[in-house]
């Protein structure tokens, strides 16, 4: 029977702005998950609102720029007229908002967390299946090396995880995976059951252990 093992990753933060600040020293402003919004006549500005990290001054980043208000659906509207996180979360992670204002982030800043389901690669290898199969939910990206998940979720050592990757045992987008590769929301992430076997499970001696 084929089972689903789902890997999750959670940032715990958005991406820090890279930009000098007017009132001190710092040249980093964090997402304060509020909008500015302002109204005149038929026509809305809204900016996502970030602040130095040392002294707060504020920056606003544009979103919208002299839209006409009702093409905002209303659900939107209300969202960000009550400051809705998720939705400000949304927009500081999108990579055409930031495109759109030039902006640069620190994406090295997002700090995560990775929610698995801790079963051994002995369990994984005991089942029946010859491909094993992994999708990945990740609705921010933030150049997260899809390597560094699985070698997380596998809890695979850098060697074993190179050895994996020059045996092209592990397909990604139907493609051997390459260091390269980043987490992308819906990933699924294939594993060739015997080679891993034969890999992880090789002792010292050079004698695979097998598995029962």
């Amino acid at each position: 029977m084929s089972i689903e093992y789902i890997w999750e990753v959670k940032a715990q933060n958005t991406p820090l702005l890279k930009k000098k600040c007017n009132h001190c020293d710092s040249d980093r402003f964090h997402c304060s998950d509020k909008f500015r919004l302002n109204a005149q006549k038929k026509n809305i500005d809204i900016w996502l609102i970030y602040r130095c990290v040392k002294c707060h001054h504020r920056y606003n980043m544009t979103l919208f720029s002299r839209i006409r208000t009702e093409s905002i659906s209303k659900e939107t509207f209300n969202l960000l007229s009550q400051n809705d996180v998720d939705l400000a979360w949304k927009y500081a992670f999108s990579r055409e908002t930031r495109q759109k204002n030039n902006a640069e982030v620190d994406l090295n800043s997002v700090a995560y967390e990775i929610q698995f389901d801790e079963v051994s690669v002995e369990q994984m290898i005991a089942s029946d299946q010859e491909i094993l199969s992994f999708t990945i939910k990740c609705p921010f990206e933030f150049n997260l090396r899809l390597s560094t998940v699985i070698r997380t979720c596998l809890n695979l050592s850098s060697s074993k995880l190179n050895q994996l990757i020059d045996a092209e045992a592990i397909f990604v987008h139907k493609r051997p995976l390459q260091k390269k590769h980043k987490v992308q929301n819906g990933n699924i992430v294939y594993v060739n059951k015997e080679k891993l076997k034969n890999i992880v499970f090789n002792n010292e001696t050079g004698h695979e252990v097998i598995v029962k």
